[in-house]
């Protein structure tokens, strides 16, 4: 562990150099990474330097008790000391754990209203708020990419991005089926139902590098529509694209012009394919990830919402909490922090979850 923590502090104090270089002030892109990478690794030189200084402190208190009359007043700071200093090292042991290399990234989530009708489109509706108010909780930003409203309130399908920082740390663990138990409002005589909704999270990753062929994608338009299906547009100004070897549809009507919905599209097209690649391939070379609490499919049940109960479950760690309410207006750090800590619990321990 130590050498790593050397290798470490030696890359930061080497990047402290490089960050003061012309060549790097003048160099916005470069300067932009290099000075990432070091904030990366801050927190553990931080307290590797803390844990180094404790230790110094230890070795002189230990010196000090060889002396009888210091021994009692040494003993006691000896105690205090070795307490603080495994601490540390518990600390550095998490830290120096392998990061999923997408934390850091903005995300793109996709809510469908899956079965139950018109209760499951309303409460995808339900989940889009609850993530609304939980990233406005986090100093986060919401772009809505494309909706279709169900026709009783709620969205048949809405896809949205997430942007702010290490967004998808905290977001990668909505992925799968969210189950919701409740009387609809759509029902007269008071009977609970089941429904549920499906969400899919994706990191924003770097498209430029992803290539697919112009005849490989079948485009669509039409117009642009509001709330209650109201069109906002009279110009055929939303886009619609097809990945014809993969199936991948994507569909964009934020902006103004035909030709920027276009290129936002595209860039979605390129994630989700991306995404989709990345997936299988992981499967075919059988690596199970880390964190499939992290990264479940859409099918997976995840979570249920027991509204006659007041309760969440989260299945995957059997976790619940007591304020559905709450949670449904963005509470949601409790059962993330639950998550993280199961998350990290596998890592350490080396296995890999189901």
């Amino acid at each position: 562990m130590f050498n790593r923590l050397d290798a470490i502090e030696k890359r930061y104090n080497e990047l402290s150099e490089e960050l003061v270089k012309p060549e790097v002030l003048n160099d916005f892109n470069k300067l932009k990474e290099l000075s990432k990478e070091q904030s990366d690794l801050e927190e553990t030189v931080k307290t590797y330097e803390e844990y180094k200084k404790v230790d110094d402190n230890l070795h002189q208190a230990e010196t000090m008790a060889e002396d009888p009359e210091l021994k009692d007043m040494a003993q006691n700071e000896i105690e205090e000391l070795s307490q603080k200093l495994e601490e540390l090292k518990a600390k550095l042991e998490i830290l120096l754990v392998p990061k999923d290399e997408f934390d850091g990234k903005n995300v793109i989530m996709e809510i469908r209203g899956a079965a139950g009708g018109d209760e499951a489109n309303i409460f995808a509706g339900d989940l889009f708020r609850m993530y609304s108010y939980y990233a406005e909780d986090n100093g986060w930003k919401i772009e809505v990419i494309h909706a279709v409203e169900g026709t009783s309130g709620g969205f048949s399908q809405i896809e949205f991005m997430v942007k702010g920082d290490n967004v998808y740390s905290k977001l990668k663990y909505e992925s799968g089926s969210h189950r919701v138990q409740r009387v609809p409002q759509t029902e007269a005589s008071g009977r609970i139902h089941t429904s549920t909704a499906t969400v899919l999270v994706m990191p924003e990753v770097e498209t430029s590098n992803i290539e697919i062929k112009e005849s490989d994608i079948k485009m669509d338009v039409y117009h642009s529509s509001g709330a209650g299906g109201q069109s906002v547009n009279t110009a055929n100004s939303a886009v619609r694209l097809t990945h014809i070897p993969t199936g991948v549809v994507v569909t964009c009507q934020t902006e103004r012009s035909q030709l920027q919905n276009r290129e936002r599209a595209l860039n979605l097209l390129k994630i989700k394919i991306n995404d989709a690649i990345r997936q299988k391939e992981e499967q075919e070379m059988g690596i199970e990830r880390k964190s499939k609490i992290g990264t479940g499919d859409r099918s997976e049940k995840i979570r249920t919402y027991n509204y006659p109960q007041n309760r969440v479950t989260d299945h995957r760690i059997n976790f619940s909490v007591m304020n559905l309410d709450k949670v449904m207006d963005g509470d949601l750090e409790p059962i993330i922090e639950a998550l993280q800590t199961e998350d990290l619990k596998l890592k350490l321990a080396g296995e890999k979850f189901e």
